[in-house]
């Protein structure tokens, strides 16, 4: 078999015709605690490894590794817009394009990956959203600048691919307090926990605040990044495993 054809692309009915995929962590070439696909240059990973990587990536979403866009994510609520891949990569945790080849890539390890598509008017769009991204209003700003571009929020289609799951999803006092002080409704996605410590369901609240900006369809893939071990890689569990880092995995949209 070649490298390609041992890789795991999750995809979902949900966003049409479009070329995507939310790639698990099987058949990449990184070894030790990264084993698999890892395609964060961010990590401590060997630089030639998840150059292999990801050049994997692109070959499976036919595209060459030059147009595979990423961003420097910083937990933001910013959304930029991709029209030259080639252009220096930009700190932003989302992103949009109306141009034919160019895929956009979002990296995750616990955080929620969201690909976004309105096929009629040829627009797409990828967004990093953690907890701190989704509760700035990442989602929102992803919609907004998608509109811009031609695309309308009642055609669109959203889809949050692997992320931690609620059950693995333990929070302090204080991370509750940040969320009621925005809404108190927002006591709805808390789960108690042992003690004082509660259970955060990010898909759930993201699924929301998808819904409430009134896109056609939103839904999770329902897959959990830290009760998948094999499957994919979770920052929460490394630190939970004592290891010194974590893979990313990646997530791309193309036109």
């Amino acid at each position: 078999m070649t490298p390609t054809s041992l890789l795991e692309i999750l995809a979902s009915p949900t966003l049409g015709d479009v070329r995507h995929g939310f790639f698990t962590r099987k058949g990449g070439a990184s070894s030790g605690i990264f084993n698999g696909l890892n395609c964060g240059a961010g990590s401590s990973d060997q630089s030639d490894a998840v150059q292999i990587n990801r050049a994997r990536v692109a070959k499976a979403m036919d595209v060459a590794p030059t147009e595979l866009v990423s961003l420097h994510q910083i937990h933001s609520a910013v959304a930029i817009v991709i029209d030259d891949p080639a252009l220096p990569r930009a700190k932003a945790d989302a992103m949009v394009t109306a141009t034919p080849g160019v895929a956009l890539a979002i990296l995750t390890a616990d955080c929620q990956p969201v690909l976004f598509s309105d096929l009629e008017a040829g627009v797409i769009g990828a967004a990093h959203a953690g907890w701190r991204g989704a509760l700035g209003g990442v989602l929102d700003a992803t919609v907004d600048a998608m509109e811009n571009l031609g695309a309308q929020r009642s055609r669109i289609s959203a889809v949050i691919g692997p992320t931690i799951s609620q059950r693995a999803y333990e929070v302090g006092p204080e991370f509750l307090d940040t969320f009621l002080s925005d809404d108190p409704l927002n006591a709805q996605y808390f789960a108690q926990g042992a003690g004082d410590r509660m259970l955060f369901d990010l898909p759930g609240y993201s699924l929301a605040r998808l819904r409430a900006l009134g896109v056609a369809e939103a839904e999770w893939t329902r897959h959990c990044t830290y009760s998948e071990p094999d499957r994919f890689y979770s920052f929460r569990r490394s630190v939970h495993q004592n290891e010194a880092d974590y893979g990313r995995l990646v997530s791309v949209i193309r036109l």
